[in-house]
Parts: C-alpha cells; structure tokens; sequence
C-alpha cells in the first residue's frame, strides 16, 4: 500500500524505493519486485489481488465424451479407465474426472460399479465379502442393481 501511496504522490521509482528501504529495512521486498509493482501502479492498477483470469471451458470433460464413456462403461465394465480413455480419445486424467465428478462412480476391484447400491445390498455386501472373492461379489450385485 505505500508503494501505491507514493505512486500516487507523483514519486518517482528510485525515491520511492529509496524511502520503502529506509522505512523498512531488509524486511522490504527485492528492487525488480518493487519495479514491477510500482510499474502496475503506474499504469493504473488499483488492487494488489490477483487478476481474474478467463478460463477455457474444457472440452474432454464435456456431455457428449461423458455420454460416450457412460456407453463405454455400460458396454463391458470390465475396461480400465486407460481403455475407455483410449477408446473415447480423451486423456486418463479427463476420463478419471468423468468417472468420479460427472458419473459418480468409484472404483472397486477392477471396474467401476456406480454408488446406486441401497443399503440393504451394502450391509450384504459387507457381510459376504470375507467369504467370497470380490469379482464374484461384484457380478452378483452389478446384475441385480
């Protein structure tokens, strides 16, 4: 804020730094820094925040690859998200975001299953799965879902 003070008292670079250094010793930040915000002063910035940046939209992300990997996934539940990403072109990271923020599914054991299981098929699960292999489990209840 005194660098924006003393911008606007018509100081000049050198005689604001030179004061800032003396007011604050080596607790004041580099000279290129303070030249930078001192030029960002002078050319009519007002705020020391951080500018809004415009973001693209993405577009691995968007409803026709979420459609497509949603088809993928109800088509053979067996793929890896390497596959479906493969297979609907977009990246591993994008179709990981598909499949935990778009479509709401988690993974288990090697496939995605979605989090529609009700509780009554939750408490069964959990008792069953110390006695049968999971991949069994799983087809049991992925069919009746």
């Amino acid at each position: 804020m005194c660098l924006k003070f003393c911008c606007k008292l018509g100081k000049n670079f050198a005689e604001t730094f030179q004061l800032l250094k003396q007011a604050y010793g080596e607790d004041f930040m580099s000279r290129s820094q303070c030249y930078e915000w001192f030029k960002h002063f002078k050319e009519g910035r007002m705020s020391v925040g951080e500018d809004s940046r415009l973001e693209r939209p993405s577009t691995s992300t968007n409803e026709d690859h979420v459609e497509t990997v949603r088809a993928v996934t109800r088509r053979n539940r067996r793929l890896t998200v390497r596959e479906v990403a493969d297979e609907v072109g977009v990246s591993i990271g994008s179709c990981h975001q598909i499949f935990t923020e778009k479509l709401q599914m988690r993974r288990v054991s090697v496939k995605f299953a979605s989090r529609l299981l009700t509780d009554d098929k939750r408490t069964v699960l959990k008792s069953v799965r110390n006695y049968l292999p999971m991949q069994m489990v799983m087809k049991t209840f992925l069919r009746t879902s």
